[in-house]
């Protein structure tokens, strides 16, 4: 009887557990949906106040605190998720098998995920450059993609020193290159971008 009773206490607790996990991941996505929704909306990082995000995700200021310790926990939980994307589509680069042929069409997906993503990308970028939590945060996410290029760059035949350097600079530029795409107002989509970014990558790893 005891062991039945455990069991099934057990259970009933696991179903219980399992219930305020999957609210408290709605309530987490309700915070976040409801940022970049502010920011794709036109408001920048630095006027969103927490009542407002709240208020956006329908929720009372008091519970954003439940789920982020300020926006900027919020920011960089958002951030990451996105970068996660775009780190799965730079891979289709770093483990592909075609050389060459792989780096368009992994660039081409960074750049649509970009153009999803743009306002937010701006928001932590612009960030980075005076919140030293939030610079240091980003530097570490671009930090994995140079990373994970310098080890493509090496197993291409690269010397480690000159693919350290190389995989740094083509990493931030391609960074960089999104960021002011996006602050002078024009599109990611545009081909000439992609053709620019798959022209120096290719002829930085491939030569001519």
């Amino acid at each position: 009887m005891s062991d039945s009773y455990d069991a099934w206490g057990m259970a009933v607790l696991s179903r219980a557990n399992a219930g305020t996990s999957e609210r408290r991941r709605e309530a987490e996505q309700g915070f976040l949906a409801a940022t970049e929704a502010l920011l794709d909306g036109g408001s920048s990082y630095a006027e969103l106040s927490v009542e407002r995000i709240a208020s956006r995700a329908g929720r009372p200021r008091t519970a954003f605190y439940l789920y982020f310790r300020d926006k900027r926990e919020l920011l960089m939980r958002l951030t990451e998720d996105v970068a996660e994307v775009l780190y799965q589509e730079a891979d289709r680069w770093w483990s592909g098998t075609r050389g060459r042929e792989d780096v368009r069409p992994a660039l081409a997906d960074i750049l649509r995920t970009w153009a999803e993503h743009a306002s937010l990308l701006g928001a932590v970028v612009e960030a980075s450059t005076y919140d030293e939590e939030i610079g240091a945060f980003w530097r570490g996410l671009v930090g994995r993609f140079i990373a994970a290029t310098e080890r493509r760059l090496i197993a291409d035949g690269e010397e480690p020193g000159a693919a350290a350097a190389k995989a740094f600079v083509l990493c931030w530029m391609a960074n960089h290159a999104c960021y002011q795409q996006i602050a002078r107002g024009e599109s990611l989509d545009d081909p000439a971008l992609l053709d620019a970014l798959t022209e120096i990558l290719g002829r930085s790893v491939y030569g001519d």
